[in-house]
């Protein structure tokens, strides 16, 4: 085990002492990237002046964008550059992309010109290819940057804590209800002061503090640079499971008897030191037709294995393993999709209502994020303190519920949210029409925006469940070597999720359009659209999903785990561990 930790981790240190800068780190990139998404919509459509379904669609495709490049910085930090350093240069390319946006917020030639309020003037000019260039550019920018951050600091966090150490690897959960509350209050931040600025001070400062605050995350990294645990990259994981499938597939015509006992396939303790620090898989016997690339031949050397053509057991597993995650990860998609209208639609609801808090101030209407934030704050504190203590003396698990069980709560209350917040859109178009602003749609309909709250807080409910649950789940279920992919699948979710939302709006957009002009979601009136169907679409959507996610979770199989220096360890697979069982 010695000689494993020298070849894997270069620092033997982490612990609880590194958590104040990995989460200063956090504080500070959540408020940048929250403060410059945050308010997006607005700056789109009133400084840009792009239509609404355009910016919608624009917002959610770059969120998709910056939700998939998570699987290229994985694949980086886990087969080249490690973690740590591919967080720093990830962190680097975002505050130039920052930098870019913000000068763009301040350079006249950048924008198009202001609209004439007059009521006869012509319609607002849409910002210009080489405006748009601009934004675009940073866009992608930042999404390269979110590439390297986002799959690499969460698992960064977790690898302070040695999961061979009984009395650290239990802290590895709460580490991440820790990581999400305090991603949650750097939100919470981020969409009530950041945003007051951008809409009553000015964009410039509005996008300007966000860029400090990226800059001020690289420095409180890399000033805990000395306590870290640090473990080198073992390889690249994706070509270790790519070698398993060409050797399993070379093998596809070699006579293979099922019952063959499992310790009669190849195992390479030496050779899979790397990336078995803390335990070997075990041989399960589902999809069997892998285990044909640990079946050794005459023409296989095990001495010096060809890897193309003859894997390793623990490699075969590792497989395995990510193949049994594909459901579950699907089934999240949708949440993500719901979850979206929040930063989009819900925004947009929001500016037609009245969102007095006193005569002299309003809420912007990107802050009523905040209320998804409190509540997804409240839930994640009342899990940790009360409902797994409860739980955990009727489960007897130390994390109280399994995260496929915390995973099903988040789904259910995710439906309930958008079918909610159609009820919700149904009474705002009600009271336009008493108040005859149906054709008005950049009044302010006499109808207080807290009646968005109840959508916003289940929503954030919702997340503390179901997210902080999708989380826990890659990470532990997926292989020890793959624990910055098993984040960015956390982040392609999300990814697939703002996709889906993208193509669910253009293709409701197109198909609802009426010769008359009428349309589910309109890009300039919202008092004449059906919002409420689009959201009832997304509920009907969800309640179906959620039966596939039952249906997943009831038939998962977890990874099984031979723990180093169990007796007979080597041997046998009677002693194999379940990871879910060890929480």
């Amino acid at each position: 085990m010695e000689e494993g930790d020298q070849k894997h981790g270069t620092k033997q240190k982490g612990g609880m002492v590194t958590m104040p800068f990995i989460f200063a780190n956090e504080v500070c990139d959540k408020l940048a990237v929250v403060g410059f998404n945050a308010n997006m919509i607005n700056y789109l459509t009133t400084k840009l002046h792009m239509p609404m379904t355009k910016a919608a669609n624009t917002l959610t495709n770059f969120g998709g964008t910056a939700s998939l490049t998570p699987l290229l910085g994985a694949y980086i930090a886990d087969a080249y550059a490690g973690r740590f350093w591919t967080i720093m240069v990830a962190s680097v390319i975002y505050v130039v992309g920052m930098t870019l946006l913000t000068l763009s917020a301040v350079i006249p030639q950048l924008l198009p010109p202001p609209c004439n309020s007059s009521a006869s003037s012509l319609p607002c000019q849409e910002a210009n290819g080489g405006q748009l260039a601009v934004l675009y550019m940073a866009l992608l920018l930042g999404a390269i940057g979110s590439g390297g951050i986002r799959p690499c600091v969460v698992a960064f966090g977790a690898d302070q804590f040695d999961e061979t150490d009984p009395k650290q690897s239990t802290k590895t959960w709460k580490y991440f209800n820790w990581y999400y509350f305090v991603m949650g209050v750097s939100i919470l931040v981020a969409v009530t002061v950041v945003v007051y600025v951008q809409e009553d001070v000015g964009w410039g400062l509005g996008l300007g503090i966000p860029t400090v605050l990226m800059f001020l995350s690289v420095i409180a990294l890399v000033c805990g640079h000395r306590l870290y645990r640090i473990l080198d990259p073992a390889g690249s994981p994706f070509t270790r499971l790519l070698q398993v499938s060409v050797a399993a597939f070379r093998k596809r015509k070699v006579s293979f008897s099922w019952d063959r006992k499992a310790v009669e396939l190849y195992r390479n303790d030496e050779l899979d030191t790397a990336i078995s620090l803390g335990g070997k898989l075990m041989h399960t016997k589902h999809m069997k037709f892998l285990d044909k690339a640990a079946f050794v031949t005459q023409e296989d050397d095990p001495k010096s294995p060809n890897l193309w053509r003859l894997s390793t057991v623990h490699r075969v597993e590792e497989l395995k393993s990510v193949i049994r995650m594909g459901p579950i990860w699907a089934s999240g998609i949708l949440l993500f999709t719901a979850y979206a209208q929040q930063n989009t639609f819900s925004i947009q609801q929001a500016k037609t209502m009245d969102r007095r808090l006193s005569k002299s101030f309003q809420v912007p209407s990107g802050s009523m994020l905040v209320f998804t934030m409190i509540n997804m704050l409240t839930t994640i504190a009342f899990y940790d303190r009360v409902f797994v203590p409860v739980a955990r003396r009727f489960t007897g698990l130390e994390r109280g519920i399994t995260f496929l069980h915390r995973m099903g709560i988040g789904f259910a209350i995710s439906i309930l949210a958008t079918l909610v917040a159609g009820l919700v859109e149904v009474k705002r178009k009600r009271a336009a029409s008493q108040h005859g602003l149906t054709d008005s749609p950049h009044s302010v309909i006499p109808i207080s925006a807290f009646w968005l709250v109840p959508q916003y807080s289940l929503h954030g409910i919702a997340e503390a469940f179901m997210s902080i649950g999708h989380l826990e789940f890659f990470y532990d279920q997926a292989p020890e070597s793959m624990r910055s992919t098993a984040a960015a699948l956390f982040w392609t979710t999300i990814s697939a999720g703002n996709y889906l939302s993208t193509l669910l709006v253009s293709v409701v957009h197109r198909c609802t359009a009426g010769d008359d002009g009428s349309n589910w979601l309109p890009d300039d009136n919202l008092n004449r659209g059906k919002l409420e169907y689009f959201y009832w679409l997304l509920t009907l959507l969800q309640a179906v999903n959620f039966v596939y996610y039952v249906c997943c979770a009831k038939f998962y199989t977890f990874k099984p785990v031979q723990v180093h220096g169990m007796e007979g360890g080597d041997k046998s697979e009677e002693h194999e561990v379940e990871l879910a069982s060890r929480a």
